[in-house]
């Protein structure tokens, strides 16, 4: 079997798949592709008002790619909520090899100095795949990914890849697309250009809630 590298995981994101892990304490990976993929449509994006709200009172300073680590680490953690995680530590190494190549970023929520919410996800072309998210605070991880959104409209991105349909998801318009249907949108998506630093305006919430929403 090939040994899973980041350029191997990358050739396998671009093909429609993704590792996981059964558990955070077991050591090997399995190759995943599901029959009904989760994508979260862009020009869809669903904001409620609550938590427009959130982010027009700008309750967190949102950073990019500064605690990349910490982010990944806080995805594999156990809560109450979420008794077992996928994420192992064969997972963290390799994404954390991907964000050190720039493939992988993360949006971060920090109050008061302290992280308290984001997600990570992998980017190729004009594709970002979401990962996972977190929240030690209200709404942290959605207020996150609202960022997130705006800066991949701003960047020329055409497709955010949820992986899987969750009722945690739904609440955001997200959509599921057989894989004929996924596969073609991601061909034309990776080959295209986006630039996902191009977005300066995460402390103007107006700009974010503008460009998420519209």
């Amino acid at each position: 079997m090939t040994a899973i590298t980041p350029q191997v995981l990358l050739r396998a994101y671009a093909a429609g798949v993704f590792p996981m892990a059964e558990s955070a304490d077991d050591p090997a990976l399995y190759w995943v592709e599901p029959d009904e993929r989760g994508i979260i449509p862009l020009d869809g994006f669903h904001v409620s008002r609550s938590l427009a709200k959130r982010v027009r009172h700008h309750v967190f300073e949102i950073r990019i790619d500064t605690a990349f680590g910490n982010v990944i680490k806080a995805c594999a953690e156990a809560t109450e909520d979420r008794k077992e995680t996928w994420i192992n530590s064969r997972i963290v190494s390799l994404y954390t090899q991907l964000h050190k190549m720039g493939c992988a970023h993360s949006v971060e929520s920090w109050q008061e100095g302290r992280l308290v919410g984001g997600l990570y996800g992998v980017r190729i072309g004009a594709v970002f795949f979401g990962e996972s998210m977190f929240s030690r605070a209200t709404d942290a991880s959605k207020v996150a990914l609202v960022h997130l959104v705006a800066r991949l409209k701003f960047g020329g991105f055409h497709l955010l890849d949820a992986q899987f349909q969750n009722d945690h998801l739904k609440q955001f318009g997200t959509q599921t697309l057989g894989k004929a249907a996924y596969h073609q949108k991601l061909e034309m998506a990776i080959n295209q250009d986006a630039d996902f630093h191009a977005f300066k305006a995460d402390d103007d919430p107006a700009t974010v809630l503008d460009l998420a929403k519209n």
